[in-house]
């Protein structure tokens, strides 16, 4: 195929191709040249362009296929149009002269119709450059179309169109020629020619103005012709044409001369009363229609009624919503004029009124719903509004005639009944879209809506009722907040109106709506409700009887009510059932003898009565059975089942019944038959086994003597086949924009589409998805349709003799019935055994002998002959569900034979069809027969069918059953793949495109077989590059197919494509293509393609590129804009807003809930992956769409005190506010836009925080913004972001207020701690308080929902913890403590929890100290709640009756997640506050007490009412700390790995709170069981935690616990010497653990627990402290690990712990424990002491520095009874540390000296001197100092100085004593050898400071005799630091640092030793002179000097800190 990739074609390797590779190699070559010619420049063009023309003719004589001839005139079009046109004349002239040749043969046939597509092109391209020689043309097109056939006439509509399009106004001389011939194409036989015939004629309306002035009339009335038996794409097309027209008649300013005396502009009136009369009176025209309006015949078909309503919609679309807006009443009136009464003939029977029903509504919707903005669509509602109230006055007059008889026959009532339904349908979904948007409208008492809608309650027609109903659950669910207060409403006019008729149906129609809403309201109602509605309900049904007149009515409301009230829920039927269960045993006889006496006695009325009454419990059990399976106990079920067989008695009994009486009772017998055998489905099969064949005859009845002649296929059997499969049978069965219309085409005219009054149970119900309105079937249907449901259940459950039975009933049934009869018993029949089948597969069961598999085969053969398509289609489905319950491979292999043998032998459409999809099929649900031989002959066989050119129905069959072969045989298929794609590529390119469904068919095969190769496309060999080339081929093909369907199959094509072989496939013409069909102004209808499933497959594969190439795929569509091609007008600016603000329009647009999602899916992954870096471009993005509707002077007002912060350079955005009202990308965008929008921010901060710490730090941005202008940071749209978010919270949208608080937290949590860099301790948030606090004062309005109210507390907490703010806090506070409106208490109560929990870091307790009384009896009342909620289900019993404080006994369930999301914030509150009071109560009545030691008790109680038992403060006290330590220990034991990290910390803290008071910390060491209890609990959390937070926070507590216990000896301790203070010493008890003999008990023992934690810790971070293991060789390496920063302050959190061990021991105790302590310090000293660069210490060995000096100070060592035996541990600890130095002397150089010599020091210093004064270790400690005195190193000098200075000022001197004499001369040594090398750095300067106030330190400590000898010694080395005035300026730093504190100790050591000082200068004139010049050149600046270094320069003061250890 590179071959075909030239300017000019190759013909030598054209030549040597076969024929068919001859066409791909030209079709490849086309494509190439399409692309290649734009760009390749004119005089390359102009050198090869008359081979080219000579290459590109000749190619119109090979008979080229429908993609080839477009492709060759387009090329010559722009050939022509960028080379030289000289030779166009001769092109055209041939064209002229193919079409005009008489060859009339097929083969001839192709070349005609290329000239004419080439023509087309040409004219399209050059237009007016053409001169006059169009008319020649147009005649000679318009001559051959006399005898065309369908494909001719096809081309030549669609090149006359383009010809008119290239001519323009030049044309008009042959204007009225074209449409001519346009109008008999418009209503030709053939589809497309009439889809082509519409499009040229739209193309003719730009210029040809008769058409839309003189002809209009015409016009319109050959539309309406042209509907009559149109499919789909006519009604679009025409509908388009026919809009269009209108619309133009109507805004057209006519002003030419020539045409104004003939032409008058048409009136919106006149133009909407011709498209009503064709809904009207169809197509019969506007003079004969009377004649039959007469006789009452004619009926408007059903497709022209269809295709006007689109024409509406699309008249409307065009006019805009603009021209809506200011147009609405006028076009209201007409639309609802439509089904009034001024036109009875459009209603005279309910089906016909049902269908204009739904047309009117669907204008409405499209209209309204997608052309208004919400303002806009308020408004609206208020006109419908209006047309309620006047039609209610039109009802109200004709009702008050007194005279009843008169009263229900008046004409007026009736027929308003449909223009309500139309109304308030149209209403309720307008306020549903609006959502809590629409509150205004409903506050708005002018307009009066819910009055309006309430008031038609009780209109006398039942659908209007139950339309209000409907309308009334629509602003339920819109605004939640109405729920219960129309609930009371209907309640109460249901309890007074109780005599009236249609207020009880009315009424109770209304309740049961509001309650199906209720699932919808994310509130709910309180549960109270339930009881009340219970009750009116009984009692409706018990005073049924009472009142003939009405008892029919209550006894349908009572049960609807019961039903509806089950759609609540178990919580809430629970407390009903024993009611419930009671009613549903008295309706039924008790026994087969009452029911035969029944029989005897009623009348038709009573068993009307009855019969409703029976249906109704039926629906009640049913609705309890689907919506309460959780209450289905055995129990339950029993008492259930005895009315069973009684219902299915009289089921049996009914038509003997309806014998007796009559028709009367038709409709309730069928209701009755129908409600039964939908309760039957439902239920568990094996309840009701004994009433199977009683059940079963019945059902066989339904099914084959069916009441109706109907064909019900249409909604019978869609679900049974295949959703691929049908396809098959074209757009009316697929998902399309107009569904709701165009069913009822589906469904043949003698049935009408569903409708509510049909089934007023489904009032309650949840809606089919994509509907707006529940569309029960009439009944007659549903029975149908429930029968073959039921069948289904019950067939697969009987014995298999009784099915062979049931079987050859049913074929017998359908041999007796003949004709149109038969055929519905036959699809009934398949219907029904299909679903047996369903169910057979799914629970795995047989179906029976081979009789039953004969009987059924025969059944089934029988449908797949049938002449309906898709009763064949679901035959073939059937066929292979038999195969699969058979599973016999040789049955299975029988099948596939007779389907064999009968294709071969067959020639009709019906039977190749059929079997063709049979073969597909059973290879579906047997995942490929597994035989080659087998695939070899279905493939064979389809291949042969897909060729057949007689029949494109068979051929698309059989490609669909191939494309299923090729999808599910796996890899068998891989050797047909090549043929399969030639055969699949051959036809593509000559199927004539006219045949859509064929092209579909191959679309699908094309997919197949991409997914089939998969991966292996990436490959590059000859074979797989020349696949993929083919692959790509087809798929070009397919994209220039004019069917949206088959460009929907090309996009997900080449999505496989770019799935498999992402380098190979074109990104920028995919994108550029996508783009064109999403964005493309021209296509009409609000929507942007007027496929739904083209723009769904559009948006999947956007989808799936941009989660690999979102920034490619974002450019290549603005780089597509900016091409600007004539033909492609997008609606948006998308070089502005870029394709992710289109996509956002779009969204806004889009009413396809599938769609939406899909396009937010795709913005998502674009935000994800592009935000960071475009994020101005995001963040405008968004802002403009939540400014779009925002009322900018609400945002104005609250930003001018804003205006002069944000006016500073920083702030990227201000400038884009001031432009926001001059133009808007978006205008009015709906609310779930907005919410989408503001969602997008949240998701825009968290990707900035994972990206960059400068978007957090406006010092960073603001550096690298200068650095580069290209950088962007968040912080820098810190405005933009409140603004947004301010916008968002201020609307009248909940959930855009809900989306805009959440905002609002995560800016205040992200940017709280952000500084403000030009005013030092304030933060960037401060300036903003105005506009935060201006967001969050509305929320707590009194109207406001709890949910948003508890979510601005929320982030009212955050903002008050986040230290920002402090005023604007409290006045919130206080409408929170009494905000207990709903479950939301609990929330609020939590939120103020939040709060709190900051507010203790930063002493914000005073902010609630107020509210504090109040607030914690809230929050312990709230954990009392949460620990009984907790309790495991077998307590249930235990719980209160009445329910909690916050919940009631009904509402647990419901309660219970907002108890779990935050019991832990309330703990740590409540904790905190009881840490802050110090558990003093403070009792309003007797003042202050103090509770640290028992008091008297008093009346303090939470709540005193409750209980009457009088506590003690100090049981109050105890019963709170074991209510909030049981809630912590139990959660912190809790299995449950999700438990939130929040919740733990919080716990801990709490912990941690409650211990940093005495009298807790007295309770938890006054019970040492406790204590362990809780330190293990803490070891099992830090074993199962990773978490070092959480491990930190553990062992703090642990310190916690352990000083309480230490506290409790203490105290112990002194009052046993206090009591014992007479008696003698050694008489005293031990204290402390271990008692007299040192034993510790595990799991008794606190120690010993505090142990195994510390160790676990210990262990974990450094493993070669575990005794076990340092004899593996792992660990041996002696290597250092360096620990994490956590992991280092785990291990020193653990030996702090540690060194406080010893104190709770007994003297004895702590000789047990202190080996293993001193152990772990040492070990973690030995592990962890490695050198650091500037000397620093590591944290851990800081830490273990210090717990060894606590340890060694321990009053234990000093103790009698433990003296002797801690001296030895210790000496022994001694040597550990030595030794640990000498081995590392040989091992490594790294462990750091100056730890060790520390440690050592701290030994000498801290033990008791009989521990270090043994000389053997005085001995080695000398010699280590000696060492380290001689160092290279200065650090470790200077601290071998300081620790020795520590040492020689000992106060015990056999310790101090050795050490001078050894190492005193040495230092004084080292410090005279510095006179000569003078310090070079601040370090050595260092050393030589210290080492001089060691000596001068020793002088002072010295006895006076060797006093002067050492100050002889020390003053020289002191002089020789100083420096004369002229070295003073040269020297170094260090020098003069050296200088000044020399001279700073000469000043002070001469005066203290004056004689010595004298002698010596005396003695040496040098001195003297020396210091006499220093002194006085340092005369003037010493006082500044001195002052300046006082402090030690170079020595950081973190080192001071950490090294503090003597």
């Amino acid at each position: 195929m590179e071959l075909a990739h030239s300017l000019l074609l190759n013909e030598e390797a054209y030549n040597q191709l076969g024929e068919f590779q001859k066409a791909e190699f030209i079709f490849e070559w086309l494509q190439f040249l399409q692309k290649l010619l734009p760009v390749t420049s004119r005089a390359d063009i102009r050198e090869n362009q008359k081979k080219l023309v000579e290459q590109l003719t000749s190619l119109l004589n090979n008979s080229p296929g429908p993609p080839t001839r477009r492709l060759v005139a387009k090329n010559l079009a722009v050939l022509y149009s960028t080379g030289d046109t000289f030779s166009v004349y001769q092109t055209i002239d041939k064209c002229n002269e193919l079409i005009r040749s008489k060859d009339d043969s097929p083969s001839y046939l192709p070349t005609k119709l290329a000239a004419v597509v080439c023509l087309g092109y040409l004219y399209k391209n050059l237009g007016r450059i053409l001169g006059n020689s169009f008319t020649d043309t147009v005649g000679n097109v318009l001559k051959a179309m006399k005898n065309a056939e369908s494909q001719g006439r096809y081309e030549i509509m669609l090149s006359l169109q383009n010809i008119l399009n290239g001519l323009g106004a030049t044309a008009i001389p042959c204007h009225r020629d074209i449409y001519k011939a346009a109008r008999s194409c418009l209503t030709d036989r053939s589809m497309a020619v009439r889809c082509a015939a519409a499009k040229c004629l739209l193309e003719l309306q730009n210029e040809a103005v008769f058409m839309w002035s003189t002809d209009l009339d015409s016009v319109v009335t050959l539309c309406f012709k042209s509907f009559e038996g149109s499919n789909y794409d006519v009604r679009l097309a025409v509908s388009k044409l026919l809009g269009t027209v209108l619309a133009r008649a109507v805004t057209t300013k006519q002003t030419t001369a020539s045409t104004r005396q003939n032409f008058h502009r048409i009136s919106l009136e006149e133009a909407m009363e011709l498209l009503g009369t064709g809904f009207l009176r169809g197509s019969c025209g506007f003079l004969r229609a009377s004649g039959d309006m007469l006789k009452g015949t004619s009926s408007v078909s059903r497709d022209v009624r269809v295709g006007v309503t689109q024409a509406y919609v699309v008249f409307v679309s065009t006019l805009g919503g603009q021209w809506l807006e200011r147009n609405f009443s006028a076009f209201l009136s007409h639309i609802l004029d439509l089904v009034s009464q001024s036109h009875p003939k459009a209603i005279q029977t309910q089906m016909d009124a049902i269908c204009c029903r739904r047309c009117v509504s669907f204008i409405l919707r499209a209209t309204v719903g997608g052309l208004l903005g919400e303002k806009a669509q308020i408004a609206a509602a208020k006109e419908i509004c209006q047309a309620i109230w006047k039609l209610k006055k039109v009802v109200d007059a004709a009702m008050s005639d007194s005279n009843l008889e008169t009263r229900i026959t008046t004409t007026d009532v009736t027929a308003s009944q449909h223009v309500l339904v139309c109304t308030l349908q149209e209403l309720g979904s307008l306020i549903h879209g609006l959502g809590t948007t629409a509150a205004p409208l409903l506050q708005d008492s002018s307009a009066g809506i819910l009055e309006a809608v309430i008031s038609v309650i009780l209109h006398p027609s039942i659908s209007v009722r139950l339309t209000a109903a409907w309308c009334l659950r629509c602003i339920a669910v819109a605004l939640p907040s109405y729920v219960s207060l129309l609930l009371d409403h209907c309640i109460e006019r249901l309890s007074v109106l109780k005599s009236s008729p249609e207020a009880v149906t009315g009424y109770s129609f209304a309740v049961a709506a509001l309650l199906g809403a209720v699932k919808h309201c994310p509130l709910g109602i309180p549960h109270g409700k339930g009881k009340v509605i219970m009750t009116v309900a009984e009692d409706l049904l018990c005073s049924a009887s009472r009142n003939s007149r009405i008892s029919l009515q209550r006894t349908q409301a009572g049960w609807l009510l019961i039903a509806a009230l089950m759609t609540l829920g178990p919580a809430v039927v629970q407390h009903h059932l024993p009611r419930m269960l009671l009613l549903w045993k008295c309706i039924f006889p008790s026994s087969p003898k009452d029911l035969e006496t029944e029989k005897t006695r009623g009348d038709s009325f009573t068993w009307q009565v009855t019969l409703e009454g029976r249906a109704g419990a039926l629906c009640a059990i049913k609705s309890f059975v689907s919506h309460c399976a959780g209450l289905l106990t055995d129990e339950v079920v029993q008492r259930l089942l005895p009315p069973l067989p009684s219902a299915v008695d009289l089921l049996t009994q009914l038509s003997s019944i309806y014998k007796l009486y009559g028709n009367s009772l038709k409709t309730s017998s069928t209701v009755y038959r129908h409600k039964l055998y939908e309760l039957l489905a439902v239920l568990p099969p094996k309840t009701y086994e004994g009433s199977f064949s009683a059940v079963l005859k019945e059902l066989v009845a339904d099914l084959t003597v069916p009441d109706s002649q109907i064909d019900a296929s249409t909604f019978l059997l869609p679900p049974l086949c295949h959703a691929n499969d049908l396809l098959l049978l074209g757009p009316l069965l697929q998902e399309t924009d107009h569904r709701f219309i165009e069913e009822q085409l589906l469904l043949g005219n003698s049935i009408a589409g569903g409708s509510l009054e049909y089934d007023p149970y489904s009032v309650y119900e949840k809606v089919a998805k994509g509907d707006s309105v529940p569309k029960p079937l009439p009944p007659v249907l549903s029975v149908i349709s429930a029968a073959t449901r039921l069948f289904g259940v019950i067939f697969s459950h009987v014995a298999e003799s009784r099915r062979l039975q049931v079987l050859e009933q049913l074929l017998d049934s359908i041999k007796q019935t003949k004709g149109s009869r038969q055929q519905i018993v036959q699809l009934n029949v398949v219907s029904a055994f299909s679903t047996s089948l369903k169910h057979l597969a799914s629970c795995k069961g047989s179906l029976g002998p081979e009789e039953v598999r004969r009987s059924a085969l025969t059944l089934v053969m029988g449908a797949l002959k049938s002449n309906n398509p898709l009763l064949r289609c679901a035959a073939a489905e059937c066929l292979a569900r038999l195969a699969q319950v058979v599973s016999d491979s040789a049955f299975t292999a029988g099948l596939a034979q007779v389907s064999f043998d009968k294709l071969k032998s067959a020639r009709d459409v019906v039977s190749r069809t059929g079997h063709s999809l049979a073969l597909g099929c059973l290879y579906r649900y047997l995942g490929g027969i597994g035989s080659t031989q087998h695939l070899n002959a279905c493939v064979g066989i389809l291949y042969t069918l897909s060729q057949d050119s007689t029949s494109p129905d068979v051929q698309a069959w059989a490609l669909h059953s191939l494309s299923l072969i090729v999808d599910l045989a796996g890899p068998l298929f891989h050797v047909h793949v090549e043929p399969t794609l030639s055969l699949v590529l051959m036809l593509l390119l000559t199927v004539p495109p006219a045949y859509a469904e064929v092209h579909q068919s191959l679309g699908r095969c094309l997919n197949a077989l991409i997914t089939t190769l998969g991966p292996e496309l990436q490959g590059s060999s000859t074979t797989v590059s020349a696949l993929r080339t083919s692959c790509l081929l087809g798929c070009a093909v397919m994209q220039d197919n004019p069917d949206c369907l088959v460009q929907a199959q090309a996009i997900s094509c080449l999505q496989q494509l770019h799935m498999f072989a992402p380098r190979h496939v074109n990104l920028s013409s995919l994108v550029s293509c996508l783009c064109e069909i999403l964005l493309d102004n021209s296509v009409l209808v609000n929507l942007c393609s007027s496929y739904l499933l083209l723009r769904r497959a559009v948006v999947a594969c956007l989808h799936q590129l941009v989660q690999r190439e979102a920034a490619e795929v974002s450019e290549y569509a603005v780089a597509l804009v900016k091409e600007s091609r004539e033909d492609f007008t997008p609606d948006v600016n998308v070089r502005e807003i870029g394709l992710e603000g289109a996509l956002l329009g779009l969204l806004d647009k889009e009413l396809d809930q599938r769609l939406c999602q899909d396009i937010k899916d795709t913005l998502s992954h674009m935000l994800t992956s592009m935000a960071v870096e475009k994020l101005s471009f995001w963040l405008k993005l968004c802002k403009d769409v939540l400014a779009a509707s925002a009322d900018f002077n609400t945002v104005a007002s609250v930003d001018t005190t804003q205006e002069e912060e944000t006016a500073k350079a920083d702030d990227v955005s201000v400038l884009t506010s001031a432009s926001v009202e001059r133009s808007h990308p978006f205008s009015n965008p709906r609310w779930s836009t907005r919410v989408f929008a503001a969602e997008c921010v949240c998701k825009i901060i968290s990707q900035c925080e994972n990206a960059d710490s400068a978007h957090f730090d406006i010092t960073l941005a603001q550096e690298r913004k200068q650095r580069d202008s290209r950088d962007d940071f968040l912080v820098l749209h810190l405005s933009d972001l409140i603004r947004m978010a301010f916008m968002a919270a201020t609307d009248h949208s909940d959930q855009l207020r809900l989306s805009g608080l959440q905002t609002l937290l995560i800016v205040v949590r992200k940017f709280a701690a952000v500084p403000e860099p030009e005013f030092p301790g304030h933060v960037i948030l401060e300036q903003y308080q105005a506009n935060v606090g201006a967001a969050l004062r509305p929320a707590f309005a009194p109207e406001t929902p709890p949910d948003v109210t508890a979510k601005a507390c929320q982030v009212c907490s955050a903002w008050i913890a986040s230290g920002v703010v402090y005023i604007v806090a409290v006045e919130k506070q206080k409408n929170l403590s009494d905000a207990h409106n709903h479950l939301l208490k609990i929330a609020n109560s939590t939120e103020e929890s939040y709060r709190d929990t900051a507010s203790s870091a930063s002493g914000l307790l005073d902010l609630v100290q107020a509210d504090l009384g109040t607030l914690s009896k809230l929050w312990l009342a709230a954990l009392q709640d949460f620990a009984l909620l907790t309790l495991p289900s077998e307590y249930a019993s235990q719980l209160p009756a009445e329910g909690g404080t916050f919940y009631t006994a009904e509402t647990i369930e419901n309660a219970r997640p907002h108890y779990y999301n935050s019991w832990a914030l309330i703990l740590y509150a409540t904790a905190l506050w009881l840490t802050s009071t110090g558990f003093i109560i403070v009792d309003p009545d007797e003042g202050v007490t103090n509770l640290s030691r028992p008091v008297t008790p008093t009346t303090m109680c939470q709540d005193s009412s409750s209980r009457p038992l009088v506590k003690s403060p100090e049981d109050v006290n105890t019963d709170r700390f074991h209510l909030i330590l049981g809630i912590t220990v139990e959660s912190l034991c809790s299995p449950r790995s999700d438990a939130a990290m929040e919740n733990i910390i919080a716990c801990l803290r709490a912990l941690q709170a409650l211990f940093e008071v005495p009298w807790p910390r007295s309770k938890i060491g006054g019970d040492q069981e406790l204590g362990v209890e809780l330190l293990n609990v803490l070891h099992r959390l830090i074993l199962t935690r990773e978490s070092p937070d959480i491990q930190l926070a553990a062992l703090e507590v642990v310190r916690l616990i352990l000083f309480a216990a230490q506290e409790h000896v203490k105290e112990k301790r002194r009052s046993a010497e206090v009591d014992d203070g007479a008696a003698e010493k050694e008489t005293l008890p031990e204290f402390g653990e271990g008692k007299d003999t040192g034993g510790l008990v595990p799991g008794k023992s606190l120690v010993f627990a505090t142990l195994e934690l510390c160790v676990c810790i210990l262990v974990r971070q450094l493993p070669q402290l575990n005794p076990k293991l340092t004899c593996s060789p792992a660990v041996q390496s002696g290597k250092h690990l360096l620990l994490s920063e956590d992991g280092s302050r785990l291990v020193s959190a653990a030996l702090v712990i540690l060194s406080d061990v010893p104190a709770i021991c007994s003297p004895e105790g702590s000789i047990s424990v202190l080996p293993t302590i001193l152990y772990l310090i040492i070990g973690v000293l030995k592990e962890t002491a490695v050198k650091l660069r500037d000397g620093q210490l590591p944290l851990t060995v800081a830490a273990s520095l210090q717990a060894l000096k606590g340890l060694l100070s321990s009053p234990m060592a000093r103790a009698e009874k433990s003296r002797a035996a801690w001296t030895d541990l210790l000496r022994s600890a001694l040597v550990t540390v030595l030794d640990c130095w000498d081995q590392a002397d040989g091992l490594l150089q790294e462990l750091d000296e100056t730890s060790l010599l520390t440690a050592i020091t701290v030994f000498i210093m801290s033990t008791s001197p009989e521990v270090t004064t043994i000389e053997c270790l005085q001995k080695r400690c000398i010699e280590k100092f000696k060492l380290t005195l001689d160092s290279k190193d200065p650090f470790v000098q200077h601290k071998c100085y300081q620790l020795l200075h520590s040492i020689f000022q000992h106060p015990n001197k056999t310790v101090s004593y050795p050490y001078i004499h050894s190492l005193a001369s040495s230092i004084v040594g080292k410090l005279q050898e510095t006179e000569k090398a003078k310090p070079e750095n601040a370090a050595e300067l260092q050393v030589i400071q210290e080492g001089i106030k060691v000596v001068i330190a020793l002088t002072a400590t010295a006895e006076e005799e060797h006093r002067a000898h050492l100050v002889a010694c020390l003053l020289p080395i002191l002089i020789s630091f100083l420096l004369d005035e002229n070295a003073l300026v040269s020297a170094t730093n260090s020098a003069k640092y050296l200088h000044e504190f020399a001279l700073q100790n000469l000043m002070q050591i001469g005066p203290q030793y004056s004689s010595v000082f004298k002698k010596l200068i005396a003695s040496s004139p040098a001195m003297k002179a020396r210091l006499e010049s220093a002194v006085k050149g340092n005369q003037e600046s010493i006082k500044v000097k001195t002052a300046k270094h006082a402090k030690n320069p170079g020595k950081s003061s973190s080192i001071q800190l950490k090294t503090n250890f003597l």
